[in-house]
């Protein structure tokens, strides 16, 4: 057996986690364990499984054409650092009991060094129509070479200043930019901090006013695009109570920060009116207006019949017309067929004269 990949030392910080890949490879194939040994001088191997210390350990292995195997340690504690082994081998008495194996295990030793976390302190205040969001960072640390600014995967700001204090300013009210951020230390491992803006829900309908045919399903939408997220919401129609408990024609989908009434068989004297959304999060409330509009099955026939109403009726302009128009055409051809007998006549006249004159 060899090793085609071996596991990476790597630093991390408590609550964090670290993964470890090893990669061997032999004929037979051969079988992959992990071992661990602490900082502690007492402390000797163990071999580590999955779900060791209190499950937060995973080890996932594969074998086809070669052995692949992963071990992930989750939310590190300090009890964490120390030696990682990754052992390989396919002699088969490499798990006997009593007998020894002929081929020893190979091994490739990864170290882990769990830091502990400092401490944080975010803040967010508001200042002339600006929101300054700061992170202060205390304890021991190791060096900074720079901060940035991000939310979710976009930077916003970056330097390259070693301080323990960092700000970031943004333009406008709570309301408009309430979400997640994080401040970064660039330090080795990276440190991060998380400021929220949080405000109670700002509501907002997908539609203020929503069509729909009677006998059909209306569909009506509202969502929150703000921070923190929805944890219930409601559906009024024109201040009665919770249409979740009303009859069995109101369908409510709500995940998130989105919800959605379904109004099954839409009738138009019940089901004409404003709906309201009202979502609840840890900051308060809010809601949103949909208006709808229920239209007879006949409404999607006017513009079919008015088509066909203008049809007939220059139809019968132009039927009208025609008829007036007859007579007259018939009268244009008698005056034309008589024309000719005249011309005729004039002839036979002018040769009668010649062939008297010529006797």
């Amino acid at each position: 057996a060899g090793f085609i990949k071996s596991p990476l030392s790597q630093k991390r910080l408590t609550q964090d986690s670290v993964e470890l890949y090893c990669e061997a490879i032999g004929n037979p194939i051969p079988e992959i364990q992990w071992w661990f040994e602490g900082n502690d001088p007492n402390e000797t191997y163990a071999q580590l499984w999955d779900g060791a210390r209190q499950d937060r350990v995973k080890i996932n292995a594969t074998y086809n054409l070669h052995s692949t195997s992963t071990i992930y340690i989750a939310n590190l504690t300090s009890d964490d650092s120390g030696m990682y082994e990754c052992r390989a081998s396919n002699d088969p008495d490499r798990n006997h009991l009593s007998k020894s194996p002929k081929v020893k295990w190979i091994r490739s030793q990864a170290n882990v060094f769990v830091i502990e976390r400092p401490d944080i302190k975010a803040h967010v205040a508001e200042d002339s129509g600006k929101l300054v969001l700061t992170c202060n960072m205390s304890g021991p640390y190791s060096t900074i070479k720079g901060h940035e600014w991000m939310r979710g995967d976009k930077v916003l700001q970056k330097d390259e200043t070693d301080s323990a204090f960092t700000s970031y300013t943004i333009e406008g009210k709570m309301e408009e930019h309430s979400g997640m951020y994080e401040c970064v230390y660039k330090t080795n491992p990276e440190i991060r901090g998380q400021v929220n803006i949080s405000v109670a829900p700002q509501v907002t309908a997908y539609k203020k006013s929503e069509h729909g045919n009677e006998g059909d399903t209306g569909v009506l939408t509202c969502k929150n695009p703000s921070f923190p997220p929805v944890t219930t919401w409601s559906w009024y129609k024109n201040g009665q109570g919770d249409l979740k408990n009303a009859s069995g024609r109101y369908i409510i989908k709500s995940s998130g920060n989105k919800t959605e009434l379904r109004i099954l068989k839409l009738n138009i004297e019940e089901d004409t009116g404003d709906y309201r959304c009202n979502a609840t999060n840890s900051y308060g409330s809010g809601d949103a207006t949909v208006n709808l509009r229920v239209r007879s099955r006949l409404a999607a026939l006017w513009p079919f019949l008015g088509i066909v109403a203008e049809v007939l009726v220059l139809v019968t302009i132009i039927f009208i017309y025609e008829k007036r128009r007859k007579p007259d055409e018939v009268l244009d051809d008698d005056d034309g067929g008589s024309a000719p007998l005249k011309s005729n006549a004039t002839n036979h006249k002018d040769k009668n004269v010649r062939q008297r004159n010529a006797n």
